[in-house]
């Protein structure tokens, strides 16, 4: 079997910097938004970025979703910085939007503009944690059996052994 030199057989393939990776903005992507992105630089041919093209329908249809969780999808990517908007779509014109992956360089007439990497600069919302968020008595579980109305005493909740869960005979 002849060899091709220098020529993958494989085609074309999406590098992966480990940073992103292992960064808070594409963790915390949902994977419809991580099925956009792979679907969106499947589509950069070295040349193209800033005018990608991926319209919401076609997406959908290529995805297995809805045209909703795509819409979402595309608003997380860009919220993360892994997605920019360049050129608005026009849907009387049917033309679709035109987007530019911020990990890939744009090129321009003369020239090439790096890779602005938004995504670095993307942190999650900070939540709060703790007992003071839920206040609700009702998750707090009972140290004793509530009181019978009928004037019975309580009895302490403890765990049954595995001998008294089924019947047992003597020998």
């Amino acid at each position: 079997m002849a060899r091709n030199k220098g020529k993958r057989s494989e085609g074309q393939y999406a590098l992966m910097p480990y940073a992103l990776l292992k960064s808070p903005a594409w963790r915390s992507l949902s994977g419809a938004a991580i099925k956009v992105y792979f679907e969106l630089h499947a589509r950069f041919n070295g040349g193209n970025n800033g005018r990608i093209t991926l319209s919401y329908a076609e997406a959908a249809e290529a995805l297995g979703m809805g045209k909703a969780t795509v819409q979402r999808a595309y608003n997380e990517l860009v919220e993360h910085g892994l997605l920019a908007l360049e050129e608005p779509g026009n849907w009387y014109h049917r033309r679709a939007h035109e987007w530019r992956l911020t990990t890939k360089q744009m090129q321009r007439v003369r020239d090439a503009e790096p890779a602005t990497n938004d995504w670095r600069k993307w942190r999650p919302e900070k939540t709060e944690r703790g007992s003071d968020t839920d206040p609700s008595p009702s998750s707090v579980v009972p140290f004793e059996n509530p009181k019978a109305s009928l004037g019975s005493t309580s009895e302490p909740v403890s765990a049954k052994s595995r001998r008294s869960l089924g019947s047992e005979t003597e020998h």
